[in-house]
């Protein structure tokens, strides 16, 4: 593990903060945060996937 990618690093802290933001929301019953914090997890994960298959195209992983 020579080379840490920063990248991925940051959309893997705004996943698991959005998790944490999940348990969160459902301890104080909220259904708009609920969804909310699902959806950014999944815009997260879904940005983290594409700059991975990017990287991975231009030689770079």
């Amino acid at each position: 593990m020579k080379n840490i990618k920063w990248v991925f690093t940051l959309y893997s802290l705004l996943a698991l903060l959005s998790m944490f933001a999940i348990g969160i929301s459902v301890g104080l019953r909220s259904i708009p945060g609920i969804l909310a914090s699902i959806l950014l997890l999944i815009l997260v994960m879904g940005f983290g996937f594409k700059t991975k298959k990017k990287m991975r195209d231009k030689g770079l992983l």
